[in-house]
């Protein structure tokens, strides 16, 4: 059963500068000096006490303003980050997509990269070999996919990227934004990729600032302010919270 749970987690970050180092050297310097409780080390407390039980299903959008801890919190989910205090248990094959050029490397062909990147995703070789097509047809690169991707802008990058993304089959899909270098027509096509993974993912976490975008891909939704959880429930109450007006009728006016 696919499943995250977080109980009472807490994730800090030690911060060392040339003066804490200093320091450190000079108390170690002493006849029996050591660095422990005592040291005067700044904490970030990037997350604190995140109580979470996700199951099979779910789909929820994270919000909150930037620095707000919704990217912590999906490398907490992804195991990336282990929490300093608490416990995070996740069962379920992980695909964290945090950074969509992330795992590919400008000095290969696009051709290439489409494995290298699916690879990383979790994906085996045969499975990205029989996907090919599919995905150099979806980023409309053309021949491009066979030169190196240095070559390629912005928004050719996204696009080959999104087309491995979109292609892959994740038990539990985290997913961070980071969709704003294609063209409009482009994303629209994107889109429809997109709520396909989605119906594919046995759970979603999404960190979006789209409305739209949680609208249409979440039913539940998590507030994270300052580290911390300031609600969760059903998206459109949690987003009437977080922005203070009725953001789903807005949208459905417009849509």
């Amino acid at each position: 059963m696919v499943s995250i749970d977080i109980q009472d987690a807490f994730v800090d970050f030690p911060i060392f500068d040339a003066k804490t180092r200093s320091l450190k050297k000079a108390v170690l310097g002493k006849a029996g000096g050591r660095i422990g409780t005592e040291s005067k080390v700044p904490v970030i407390e990037a997350l604190r006490g995140i109580n979470l039980s996700l199951r099979q299903g779910a789909r929820v959008g994270l919000v909150g303003h930037n620095g707000a801890g919704k990217s912590t919190l999906l490398r907490l989910m992804s195991g990336i980050y282990e929490p300093t205090r608490g416990h995070a248990r996740i069962q379920g094959k992980v695909a964290p997509v945090f950074d969509l050029g992330v795992g590919m490397d400008p000095e290969i062909s696009g051709y290439e990269n489409i494995m290298v990147r699916g690879l990383f995703l979790g994906m085996t070789r045969k499975q990205m070999q029989a996907r090919v097509d599919d995905i150099a047809e979806f980023s409309e690169l053309g021949d491009y996919l066979s030169m190196p991707l240095r070559t390629y802008s912005t928004g050719m990058r996204v696009r080959l990227a999104l087309g491995v993304v979109t292609s892959i089959d994740p038990e539990i899909l985290l997913l961070d934004e980071g969709l704003g270098a294609v063209d409009a027509e482009f994303l629209a096509k994107a889109r429809d990729r997109l709520n396909a993974l989605v119906k594919r993912s046995g759970m979603l976490v999404f960190a979006s600032h789209s409305d739209e975008f949680l609208v249409e891909l979440c039913d539940t939704a998590i507030w994270m302010d300052h580290g911390e959880v300031r609600d969760q429930g059903p998206l459109r109450d949690v987003l009437n919270h977080y922005k203070g007006r009725d953001v789903v009728a807005e949208l459905g006016e417009r849509l």
